[in-house]
């Protein structure tokens, strides 16, 4: 066996349409390691509302293995495929799934906006939940924000952070 069958990374896994948490439940049984991002909404019914969590990326969990565990994976109901980005099982960088834990547990996120700093700059979070990650910056009218991408699924995540707490990054 390979050192490299022994190295564990964290990948995208597509699922069936609304079937995320049943196919993270199956993989833990399995005894694969998941990350299934959950954020809560407020649903509206015609009789009540009821917060409910719903998965981030619809259709998408991240499961932490080795290369001896993908036939494990792949053969879970509800798993549809993993990932490829360049014919290669796209990975996730450890730090993007720990910030996206992080980023996800906190309570309030200011709206603030930046003064100094322009559409499309890469900034560097300095303090907070998120330290040490960096975003890109994209800004609508009167109001701006700070875009983390995972160029792994192709898709970002929004955020509102204060513009005290980032730094323009110059290559």
């Amino acid at each position: 066996m390979s050192k490299l069958d022994e190295l564990y990374r964290w990948y995208p896994v597509y699922t069936h349409p609304r079937s995320e948490k049943k196919t993270a439940e199956s993989l833990v049984k399995r005894g694969i390691q998941v990350y299934l991002p959950l954020q809560k909404t407020l649903k509206q019914w015609s009789d009540r509302k009821k917060w409910v969590e719903e998965p981030l990326f619809k259709s998408y969990l991240f499961v932490c293995i080795s290369n001896k565990e993908y036939d494990q994976v792949i053969q879970t109901y509800g798993v549809v495929r993993f990932i490829y980005f360049s014919r290669q099982i796209a990975s996730i960088p450890e730090k993007q799934i720990q910030m996206l834990q992080n980023y996800l547990s906190g309570q309030a996120d200011p709206e603030i906006t930046f003064d100094l700093l322009e559409k499309g700059q890469k900034v560097k979070i300095i303090s907070g939940k998120l330290k040490g990650y960096e975003a890109e910056l994209i800004s609508w009218k009167q109001q701006q924000r700070v875009v983390l991408r995972l160029d792994a699924l192709g898709q970002s995540l929004i955020l509102n952070i204060s513009a005290a707490d980032v730094i323009p990054v110059f290559d």
